[in-house]
């Protein structure tokens, strides 16, 4: 029977769509259904050396290095997305041809729009996973609906307009959170959209309670069903029973105490702000700092001194759960902005772009759990160390009304996405019909 439920799933290859889809996959195997995780063959080795570790019962499929490697790839981004649009479907489609037995459905990555094309040809019905927010999967959908960024014979542009007066369902955010998307609509990631709605359906690492005015409206501007199943964060492992040098780091200091520090995999602020994010950090003699520095490491660690603690690379949702923990200063990409609401962990939002703008602007403004800094830059663009250390200050305060009103909030949304996950929870329930509706509905 595990045989025969088969599914294959394709993730965009980068670590923010990636470990959502292993989140999915473990989920599915859970309900006995048998999961091809296709990676390339780096990719293979980078899953493989990480932790968690992937499931024993997940069956990995190779295919070869096509594309640029992870490592640097952000010195060509546009480069690499080109390959992994144009390279990666001949080989996809040889692996699906010998693969046995033929899978009820594919899975893949809203990102990879051939792979609705490839499951077409076969008869294969195609479900896409959109590893970003609903609402900013909205405003690409319906992004004809926006004023333009310049167009001299509509009138001027209010920046601080909020999109809600144009795409139903998006409350709070504005304009200038979305301008990006603007700005990266080329022929191919308009076709990623557009192909999106050709699926058999949608699934989305958020939760319901989360968006749901947009969940509403997006169920019922697509032809299809619209399932949510998040937070697509590994709430299903348990925190490691094993410690290591930082966790016990973390075990020392009190409850609440520690600024963590984490920019992203990928994207990196200039160097310029990031001196003035080191600096603010360090003037606002915060008590303790963990930060996950991949670059310029040593600039941090020289900054340092006794009450931080700098590396490389953390199992994050460990750390966010970590009671020591008060506040998260963070790049806003999804999955970050989805394990801080699980752990209920304030957050100061730093985005740098794409999602993560209109993510800082619903963890601030929808959410009502932090700050977003880049509300507060200068006319330059750089958010000063000055400012940084106010707001570092602010929200690491206990007893500040504002924060304790934040913290209190942070709390709320984590008991809310922890009862979502769980037996009876809207993403539970919304993960079975995906499983009656879609899988099992095919004839094995």
């Amino acid at each position: 029977m595990a045989q025969s439920r088969h599914v294959v799933a394709i993730p965009f290859p980068g670590r923010g769509h990636i470990n959502p889809m292993m989140v999915l996959s473990r989920q599915l195997i859970a309900s006995g259904i048998h999961i091809t995780f296709v990676v390339t063959e780096e990719w293979l080795g980078l899953i493989n050396s990480a932790h968690p570790p992937p499931p024993p019962e997940l069956n990995f499929m190779m295919i070869p290095n096509c594309i640029p490697s992870e490592h640097g790839r952000g010195k060509d981004h546009k480069g690499f997305v080109k390959a992994v649009f144009t390279k990666m479907t001949e080989p996809v489609e040889k692996l699906l041809d010998r693969l046995e037995p033929v899978p009820q459905a594919i899975i893949a990555d809203t990102a990879l729009h051939w792979a609705v094309e490839v499951g077409n040809r076969r008869g294969i019905p195609v479900c896409s996973l959109f590893t970003m927010s609903a609402a900013f999967f909205s405003v690409r959908l319906n992004l004809e609906k926006l004023p333009p960024l310049e167009n001299p014979h509509s009138p001027v542009r209010e920046k601080d307009e909020l999109v809600e007066k144009y795409i139903p369902g998006i409350r709070l955010i504005k304009l200038s959170d979305v301008d990006d998307v603007y700005v990266a609509s080329s022929e191919l990631a308009l076709q990623t959209i557009s192909t999106a709605r050709k699926a058999q359906c949608m699934l989305f690492t958020s939760f319901y309670e989360l968006e749901s005015c947009v969940i509403d409206s997006l169920r019922e501007d697509l032809n299809y069903p619209v399932y949510t199943i998040g937070p697509s964060v590994p709430h299903m492992l348990p925190l490691k029973a094993e410690s290591n040098d930082h966790i016990t780091w973390l075990d020392s200091q009190p409850k609440d105490s520690v600024l963590y520090i984490s920019l992203g995999s990928f994207l990196s602020v200039s160097q310029s702000q990031f001196e003035e994010i080191v600096m603010g950090i360090f003037v606002s003699k915060v008590k303790f700092f963990f930060w996950v520095a991949r670059e310029n490491f040593s600039l941090v660690r020289e900054y340092c001194g006794d009450n931080g603690l700098v590396v490389p690379w953390c199992d994050q949702l460990n750390v966010l759960r970590h009671p020591s923990v008060g506040c998260f200063l963070t790049h806003c990409g999804f999955n970050s902005t989805l394990e801080t609401l699980f752990a209920g962990v304030p957050v100061l939002a730093l985005p740098i772009l794409w999602d993560q703008k209109s993510n800082g602007r619903l963890l601030a403004d929808e959410w009502n759990t932090g700050f977003n800094l880049r509300d507060i830059r200068g006319k330059d663009g750089i958010l000063s160390r000055e400012e940084i250390k106010l707001a570092v200050m602010k929200l690491m305060d206990l007893e500040e009304n504002e924060a304790k009103e934040i913290r209190k909030r942070a709390l709320d949304w984590s008991r809310t996405s922890k009862i979502a996950v769980k037996e009876g929870g809207s993403s539970f329930v919304s993960l079975k019909k995906f499983i009656s509706d879609v899988i099992d509905r095919v004839e094995c």
